[in-house]
């Protein structure tokens, strides 16, 4: 993706079809890795809800594994995700980073204006609220990225509930670490957060955030 793909669309594809055709590169690319390692019998995956047809929406999705982004934008097509400033020096990711990633580098409006920016053209964003991996039965704490954007934006909310069975590809484990049995992992959308149901509480954006906020914990714990 990142040495020949990425390249060939900066070189042939028009400025204004790029980030359609970027995600689509990325979202193909992990769906085909998702069943390659299904095939493999590494994992299994199932999947609740209508993934395919969520469009322009925020996704807020728990995160207890390394590989939970890979198989979100391999299922939901149009989408992008959050990434780490530092991830625009790793000379792999660099391209993919830049051109299918919003880069979070700490900025607040800056992100907003960005993520914006797609979800007005019709992607989603997806978002791990945590902001790194999680264990099992940890106490979660919730950033409040996802609940700012929705309020800037005035968009709804689809919080993703990912598990999985083993302690695979979590944080602070090892990479080679993955068990002699299959992981099964289960990704499940939960009811929809509206900007909308919280209008008549008359809120102050602060305590509005919170409640937004308290409410993807609730959803994707």
């Amino acid at each position: 993706m990142s040495f020949v793909l990425f390249p060939l669309g900066i070189l042939f594809v028009p400025a204004g079809r790029r980030r359609k055709y970027f995600t689509a590169v990325v979202h193909y690319s992990w769906k085909l890795f998702t069943v390659i390692i299904q095939k493999a019998g590494c994992v299994r995956v199932t999947f609740t809800g209508d993934f395919e047809n969520i469009k322009g929406k925020i996704i807020a999705a728990s995160h207890p594994s390394f590989i939970d982004i890979v198989l979100l934008i391999g299922k939901i097509p149009n989408s992008v995700c959050i990434a780490k400033q530092g991830l625009l020096k790793n000379p792999i990711m660099r391209n993919i980073v830049k051109n299918a990633y919003i880069v979070n580098g700490g900025d607040t409006e800056q992100f907003i204006k960005d993520a914006k920016s797609f979800l007005d053209d019709g992607f989603n964003v997806v978002i791990f609220p945590t902001g790194t991996r999680t264990k099992k039965g940890e106490d979660i704490k919730i950033h409040k990225g996802a609940a700012q954007l929705a309020i800037a934006s005035n968009i709804d909310i689809i919080p993703v509930k990912i598990d999985c069975d083993y302690d695979f590809l979590q944080k602070n484990k090892s990479m080679l670490d993955a068990g002699e049995h299959i992981v099964n992992y289960t990704l499940e959308i939960q009811p929809v957060i509206r900007v909308k149901d919280f209008e008549n509480l008359n809120l102050t954006d602060i305590k509005l955030r919170n409640h937004i906020s308290e409410r993807i914990k609730i959803s994707i714990n």
